[in-house]
Parts: structure tokens; C-alpha cells; sequence
């Protein structure tokens, strides 16, 4: 036991690198990703810390080199999961007894691992096996992983002393206790940081947690248990378990001590886990606490006052960067007709410099889609587009699948705001562009916000202040991020904490201390120094 109060390091946002040509950052990371390329792993389990084996046996490959296979990886199968459950209640007593700095400093030790010596290996991990250039690497699987590490020690403690008033009579105290059970984390393929954020966010405050990560995203996965591993994390507090969707669920929201799951992924599949939740909440013994970030239809809304280079380059870097990928990607643009020919101009101008290809060459602004079926997905709303009266494909369209997954920057203009691009989440490097008559702004700012299901990010464009302070309250309930003369895209731990509303989740605030609440189940201790002897009360004096 300690007899002191103590701090942790007030965080700072980690320092993006450059790789500009002949730095030192970019001789390492090609001999990472030289050294990674040359070496086919295999991926077992990892469960109560032991690496487990189970023979059903999937291909972790390079999407955009899509013959190049990284490494081969364990499928989980019922008794698995149900090992992993049994291992992390197991683990969870001695851990959430642990006192806080302790499980803190695994945390912050971590981030300092991955802001030295393992910094290339998962930039290259992610830049191999989600076809990431080095630069979307880097501010995802780097420096946002490591703020969250860090920021997220800070939230914990903040709430830590978050505590109640007192009298002279009686100490009111206030502690965080971890859920009563385990945490199921669902994580995506799209942001290692995210991956590695949805299982430690819960542990650091005393969780222990289930790991399911996606398919496409468990080569870089399993470096972050590695990592985790490396910094001290105890044996079965965060369980590594690839396997079918379907069965996880299956096994692990019809135990009672499910206390809750942390998911990043598609709106229809949180609905469905929702349901069974709801289905089995008579078996649990507690509520179980549901945080999830789901789909989006991010939008870009230009006034006619808007700096069309401003404007060109919001579009192109929200809409293409990562290929599209992102749950924040700018899909949809709605555009005045009094500046569209020379948006339109820039635009597609712009577009035909841009270079794709493989991460490894730097002058690649975007490289290929997660996987077959990711681009089958998109392909079908080009097709589509092209065989509609109501769209034209003004740019791109073309879709190769020989070498990887590629698929051109595209955009489509839509006479119809409702048109299917227009509303549907495609998670692509699709734009659908809608021009409106610049006399019924008021309309289409009505139909931005209402033609969709989903309200995670957006971004205006405009100089007039105006304009800007009327389309900020018009579309307050749109976004949960909400740009103005930004690309909608690139929220940064502690600065913009992220998440939405409506069909786009439960907006708890990834990267900030919103979320960590969420992972605690407070007590209030009351001590009264001068407790009753009597139980009666004054008025009851009266003759």
C-alpha cells in the first residue's frame, strides 16, 4: 500500500515523422518491412498466455500483392473461447487488485516500447497487412496508438480523483470499481490504434477482456499482443482469440458474466449483437455495458463563399485517403451550382496526379481495398452508378483485382440526393457529388442531415461567418465530429474525441475520458462520525 497521491505525466500528442527522403526514419522502416516481407510467421491463439494451436488454419496476405502471404493463423473454436473466458475471470481478482499505478505504468510503458524500438515493426505491419502507406501508418498504428495508451492513463486518473463533498459529520468517498465479469472487444480492420484502443481501454481500469479482432487485421493484432506482452501485461487480462463473428458471440453473450463489449465495425452487425444481448439479459448478473462506434455517411457541405482550394483539398484527402477506409472518409459532397465548373475542374485535375500502387513506394498517395470482398462491395455501386440515368461518373471508375485489390479514386455526380451513393455506406474511395441550386441551400442542408441513417462526422465549407454559425446549428445532430474548412477526417486523441450518434454508434468518445467511464462501476462510501443512537426525529416532539 502506498501513503501518497501520485501523478502520472501530464501526455503530449506523440510527434508524427516525416520519412522524407534520406531520413533515418525511412531507412528503418524499409528494412522493417524488407525484414517482414522475408519471414512467413504463424499465429496461434493466445489465451491465459500461452500460445494455443488450434489446426483450423487462415492466411493473413497483402492486399496489394495479394499472392504474398505473411503469416498463417489459428482460427478459435467453442472450447477455445470458452478457455479464454475461464482464463481472464481466472486472471481478473489479482488484477483489479493490483493498485492503479502499477497497472498504469504497463500502459505508459508500452507507449514508450512503441514510441522507440517497435515503432517500425507496427507501421510495417499495418503498412503490409492493411495496405496503408507509410504516412496513414504512422498516424494510426504510431502516434494515435500511443496517445491512446497515454491519454487514456490520464483519463483513469482524472476520474480517479473525481470525487464527492464531504461534511464534518461524515466522509463521502467515491471509488471506480472494473465491471463484475469480462470484456468483449469486436475491433476493425481499418485502424490498428482502434484495434489495440477497444480490449486496453477497459483493462486499464481493472477489466479483464476478450480480443477478437477482425480477419484482415490480425497480422498487426498479434504484434500489439506482443507488444502488451513485452511491457508486462499479465497473463489473461487481454485474450487474443481470431474466429468466426457467429461463434464468439454465441459463447460469450449467453455466459452471466458478460459485463459488456467494446466494438468498432458495421452498424447491422452491432444491431444483431444488441439483440442478443437483449435476448439473454435475464442470464447476466449485471447489465452488460454496450459502447460501439458503427457506420457513417460522412458528408462535406460547400457554401458558395467557400475557398475552392480549401474545398478541392478537403475532398480529396477526406474521400481517398486510406483508399476510402475509414468510418470518418468523406463519401457524399454537396456543392453550389455557382462554383461546381470550377470545383469540378480542380477536382478532377487533382484526382489524375494521384498515384496508387504499393505501400513500399513512397510516391503512392493510396495502394489497394482490405479484400475480395471489400472490393466486390465497391465495385457494385461503380457499376451501378454507371448503369443509372439519375449518375455519371465524372472521374475514375476502373477496378482491378489481377495483383491486389485496386480500385481507381472514383466520383460520381447524382442528379438524385437520394440516390443510392449518396446515402449508403460504401467504405471506399468513392465520392458521390450532388451540385443544388444555390437558392435552396436551406433545403439541402435539411436533406444532408436527414437522407441518412448516420451522424458521424461532417465538414463545411465556408468563409462567410454567417453562413458558417447557420449551417453549424442546422446540422448539429449530423456529426459527432464536426469539421468547419477541414476534410472531415483525422481526429487526433485528446483533441477531437471521436464517435457518433444514430446509426453510427453510441458516441462514447474514443480518446477521452468519456470511455474510460464507461469501463468503471462506481461505489460511494459514506463513514458518519457521529452516527444516530435514537431513531427518533425532532418533530415527532410535538404534544
Amino acid at each position: 500500500m502506498s501513503n501518497a497521491y501520485f501523478k502520472v505525466p501530464l501526455p503530449k500528442n506523440e510527434p508524427v515523422f516525416s520519412y522524407e527522403p534520406e531520413s533515418v526514419e525511412k531507412d528503418q522502416i524499409k528494412k522493417k518491412l524488407k525484414e517482414l516481407k522475408e519471414q512467413k510467421i504463424e499465429i496461434p491463439l493466445i489465451i491465459g498466455g500461452k500460445e494455443i494451436r488450434t489446426g483450423n488454419i487462415r492466411e493473413c496476405i497483402i492486399p496489394h500483392d495479394k499472392g504474398h502471404v505473411l503469416a498463417t493463423y489459428h482460427i478459435a473454436g467453442e472450447k477455445e473461447i470458452e478457455m479464454a473466458i475461464d482464463a481472464a475471470l481466472k486472471a481478473k481478482r489479482e488484477w483489479q487488485n493490483m493498485p492503479w499505478p502499477h497497472r498504469a505504468a504497463i500502459f505508459l510503458k508500452a507507449a514508450e516500447l512503441l514510441s522507440g524500438p517497435w515503432r517500425y515493426t507496427l507501421n510495417a505491419a499495418t503498412m503490409l497487412g492493411q495496405s496503408k502507406t507509410v504516412y496513414q501508418a504512422e498516424i494510426d498504428s504510431a502516434c494515435e496508438l500511443i496517445d491512446f495508451l497515454r491519454f487514456n492513463v490520464y483519463y483513469m486518473t482524472q476520474i480517479y480523483n473525481e470525487q464527492v463533498d464531504s461534511t464534518t459529520e461524515a466522509w463521502n468517498r467515491m471509488e471506480y470499481r472494473p465491471l463484475d465479469g469480462f470484456v468483449l472487444a469486436v475491433t476493425p480492420f481499418n485502424f490498428t490504434a482502434i484495434g489495440a484502443n477497444l480490449p486496453t481501454a477497459p483493462v486499464m481500469a481493472g477489466n479483464v477482456a476478450l480480443w477478437k479482432p477482425a480477419s484482415t487485421a490480425i497480422y498487426s493484432g498479434y504484434y500489439v499482443m506482443k507488444l502488451l506482452q513485452e511491457a508486462g501485461l499479465p497473463d489473461g487480462i487481454i485474450n487474443f482469440i481470431p474466429g468466426s463473428g457467429s461463434m464468439v458471440g454465441d459463447k460469450v453473450f449467453s455466459n452471466e458474466d458478460f459485463a459488456g463489449i467494446h466494438f468498432t465495425g458495421s452498424t447491422k452487425v452491432f444491431k444483431d449483437i444488441w439483440k442478443m444481448i437483449a435476448n439473454n439479459l435475464e442470464k447476466y448478473k449485471a447489465y452488460p455495458r454496450i459502447v460501439g462506434e458503427t457506420g457513417g455517411k460522412d458528408f462535406i457541405f460547400a457554401h458558395h463563399s467557400a475557398d475552392i482550394d480549401v474545398l478541392v483539398t478537403a475532398l480529396v484527402r477526406g474521400a481517398f485517403e486510406y483508399q476510402g477506409q475509414k468510418c470518418s472518409a468523406a463519401s457524399r459532397a454537396y456543392i453550389p451550382k455557382s462554383m461546381w465548373k470550377r470545383v469540378k475542374e480542380k477536382l478532377i485535375e487533382e484526382i489524375k496526379t494521384i498515384k496508387m500502387g504499393d505501400v513500399e513506394d513512397f510516391r503512392n498517395f493510396m495502394s489497394a481495398v482490405i479484400d475480395q470482398n471489400a472490393f466486390n462491395k465497391i465495385k457494385s455501386y461503380i457499376d451501378y452508378a454507371q448503369n443509372s440515368k439519375d449518375a455519371e461518373i465524372i472521374c475514375g471508375g476502373k477496378c482491378d483485382d489481377e495483383k491486389g485489390f485496386f480500385i481507381q479514386p472514383t466520383v460520381i455526380q447524382s442528379k438524385d440526393p437520394n440516390f443510392k451513393a449518396m446515402t449508403e455506406e460504401i467504405f471506399g474511395p468513392v465520392l458521390t457529388i450532388y451540385v443544388y441550386e444555390d437558392e435552396k441551400i436551406e433545403e439541402t442542408i435539411k436533406l444532408c442531415d436527414e437522407s441518412t441513417p448516420y451522424a458521424l462526422t461532417g465538414a463545411i465549407i465556408a468563409n462567410n461567418r454567417e453562413a458558417i454559425v447557420k449551417m453549424e446549428k442546422q446540422l448539429s445532430c449530423a456529426a459527432g465530429n464536426f469539421y468547419i474548412n477541414d476534410k472531415p477526417t483525422g481526429a487526433v486523441v485528446g483533441q477531437q474525441p471521436f464517435g457518433g450518434a444514430r446509426a453510427s454508434g453510441t458516441n462514447d468518445k474514443a480518446g477521452s475520458k468519456l470511455n474510460l467511464i464507461r469501463w468503471m462501476n462506481p461505489r460511494v462510501i459514506k463513514e458518519n462520525f457521529n452516527p444516530p443512537q435514537n431513531y427518533t426525529y425532532s418533530f415527532m416532539e410535538e404534544k
